[in-house]
Order: C-alpha cells, then sequence, then structure tokens
C-alpha cells in the first residue's frame, strides 16, 4: 500500500487493473487505491507477471501492507506461497509515531511572509533540485503523486504560495511577478542557486514570471497547463472557486478540473470548505482572482519568458480550464498534450507525468 501525502495511514482497494497471470512492465498501472484524499492507481516498479492478487477489492489496508505479488513466470508457486506467509507474519503497520518521524513540512520567512514547503530527497551532485508550484487555490498537496517519485534522484522542494495552504494568507499580491517575488525570495532563503521549476497551472505562469525576473535561478521548466500563455481561461471556473461556500456550490467547480468527476470525493470538499473557510483566504484568493483574470480573462502573457530554457509543456486535451491550444504558444518547447485528460493531469496521469518530467530534467 503506498504513502500518498503526510497524512496518509490507510488506503481502500477499490479494483485491480490486471488479472493474475498477465505480464507487467515497470510504471502500468496494477490496481486502483483510494486514500482519504483521493482516488489513484498503483504502478509496477518493476517487470514480470502478476502472480498473486493478495488484496481484495474494497479490503482497507495500512501503508506498507502486501497488495500484491509480481514474478517471473518460472518461480515456484511454493517459494511466491512462502513470501507471503512471512511478509504477513512479520508486518507491522506504521504507527503514529512512525508517520511523525517521516519528512515534514517547513516555514521560512520571506519578507514579512511565512513560507510552508515540503523537501523530499537528497541533494544530488550534479542535478540540481527541482521546485514544484501549485496552482490558484491548491497548495503543495496537488503534488501528492509526484512528489516522491520525482524526488528519487533529486532534491524536490513543494511549497504553498502566499495566500495558500499555510502560507501567509493576506498579502495583498494580485500578479504572477507578486508571486515570483516571493518565490524568489524562497529560493535565496533557503539557499537554492538555480533549480528546474515545474508548475501547474497558475504556478506555470509564475514559473515563467520567475524566469523573466531572475533567469539565473531557472534551469529549465516544465509547465502542465499553464497559465501565461494565453488569453483565454474559464473565468466562470474562478468565479465559482472564489465564491463557493458549501458543498453543493463547490462540488461542481471541483468537478471541472477533473476528466473522471467521481475523483471529487466528499473528504476533497471539505478540505477544500476548510481551507476556504480559514481566516483571509476569501480576501486573498479574491483579490489574486481580480488581478490574474479580470474579466474572465489571463492579464498576464509570459510565453517570451521561456526564450533561452528547456521547457517542457504537458497539457490535458479535454481541459476545461485552459484550453490545451495554449500548449503551443512556446517556440521549440517540447509539448505533449495527453488524450482523455483534464486539468490536473499531474494527478490523473501522474506516472506519464512524472515520466516525462523526469526524463526531461535528466
Amino acid at each position: 500500500m503506498p504513502k500518498w501525502g503526510l497524512s496518509m495511514q490507510e488506503g481502500k482497494v477499490n479494483l485491480w487493473l490486471k488479472e493474475v497471470g498477465d505480464k507487467i512492465e515497470p510504471g502500468e498501472e496494477i490496481l486502483e487505491v483510494e486514500s482519504e484524499k483521493i482516488s489513484g492507481a498503483v504502478e509496477a516498479a518493476t517487470a514480470g507477471v502478476l502472480r498473486r492478487q493478495v488484496a481484495q477489492a474494497d479490503e482497507v489496508l495500512p501503508v506498507g501492507a502486501l497488495l500484491g505479488v509480481i514474478a517471473d513466470k518460472d518461480v515456484d508457486d511454493a517459494l511466491i506461497d512462502d513470501l507471503i506467509a512471512r511478509f504477513q507474519a512479520e508486518f507491522v503497520p506504521p504507527s503514529a509515531d512512525d508517520a511523525d518521524s517521516g519528512p515534514q513540512t517547513q516555514t521560512v520567512k520571506v519578507g514579512d511572509i511565512e513560507v510552508r514547503y515540503l523537501k523530499l530527497g537528497e541533494d544530488a551532485a550534479g542535478k540540481e533540485p527541482l521546485l514544484l508550484i501549485h496552482g490558484f487555490g491548491g497548495d503543495l498537496n496537488n503534488w501528492l503523486f509526484n512528489h516522491a517519485p520525482l524526488s528519487e534522484s533529486r532534491a524536490v522542494y513543494a511549497l504553498d504560495l502566499p495566500g495558500h495552504g499555510s502560507t501567509t494568507k493576506v498579502t495583498g499580491i494580485n500578479s504572477l511577478d507578486g508571486l515570483a517575488e516571493v518565490v524568489v525570495g524562497f529560493m535565496d532563503a533557503i539557499g537554492l542557486e538555480c533549480a528546474h521549476l515545474a508548475g501547474h497551472s497558475m504556478g506555470g505562469g509564475v514559473s515563467l514570471a520567475v524566469a523573466k525576473r531572475a533567469p539565473n535561478k531557472v534551469k529549465s521548466l516544465s509547465l502542465i497547463a499553464s497559465a501565461g500563455l494565453g488569453s483565454e481561461i474559464n473565468g466562470a471556473y474562478i468565479d465559482g472557486f472564489v465564491s463557493a461556500a458549501s458543498r453543493n456550490a463547490l462540488k461542481p467547480v471541483l468537478a471541472q478540473l477533473y476528466s473522471d468527476e467521481s475523483l471529487v470525493t466528499r473528504s476533497m470538499i471539505d478540505d477544500m470548505l476548510k481551507f476556504k473557510r480559514l481566516e483571509g483566504v476569501d480576501s486573498a484568493l479574491a483579490t489574486l482572482a481580480g488581478g490574474l483574470f479580470a474579466g474572465g480573462r489571463q492579464t498576464a502573457q509570459l510565453a517570451a519568458a521561456a526564450a533561452g530554457k528547456p521547457t517542457l509543456v504537458i497539457w490535458g486535451e479535454n481541459d476545461r480550464v485552459i484550453p490545451s491550444s495554449h500548449a503551443t504558444a512556446i517556440p521549440g518547447a517540447t509539448v505533449k498534450v495527453m488524450p482523455g485528460q483534464g486539468h490536473m493531469v499531474q494527478l490523473e496521469a501522474a506516472g506519464e507525468v512524472n515520466k516525462l518530467i523526469g526524463e526531461f530534467i535528466g
């Protein structure tokens, strides 16, 4: 059972996507698991044949529990049975104390703003770190399925932008450049001289603004459904998100983010409502929306800021927030438009997005 996010303690098996006897390749989706936050697919880390489905549909299991067994087709059944028996006998579910001993979020002051961030992975010689920048109304948990996989070969940081998550809420910032100024200050505060930037939606626009403001601090750009590459945006989505104050109002708004609307769970809606009810959040979001998306249009056009930077652009073909036609706005960029995907492509197609970014910055 994977661990998606710092708070995940258990997950429920929804369904198996592969049958016993199926040949498995690394990166293939094997089964779907649901945490209290979101559903996602568990991907194979190795090649072989699915020999056992140990966990059953609707079974709730702790993080680290055995889900199944992949082995070569010629491995004796008795060896697999012995492996399962020994694992089940020796497995100790993690306790709350174990969770607390893992990576924890930190804060750093950037002027008057206290920025929350999470670092995973280790600094590696010759490999610049990666900084993940979320979109409008999000936080560092928008990278739930990306942060850990991308940190296997380098240090990867995710932060909460001003007005979001646990970072200072009321700042008066109403532009991508204002957010970029804080990101540059954050990089200075934690000693990041240069980093790869990956930004989703508004975070892509912030990444472009950082490249414009401080080009020497940006090694490359990975832009996912990025703002700042065209004027069109779903203004009704922005207005609906800012104004929504109940489950009934928020659910259809959040549904526009996903190609699979069933991913919008009651827990996700409740978490978002809790955030929106924090003091200062409504004001911060309204201020940002008024500056960034006045009249239902994007006010900042920043494609030129990518000039000279290796740039990867990823988009969901069926994005209902920012049209996928913006994907070709940067001359010379590597572009991947993913069929059937929506705005939150980094969550719904995490395996492919992680592979694209990992290979690009590698």
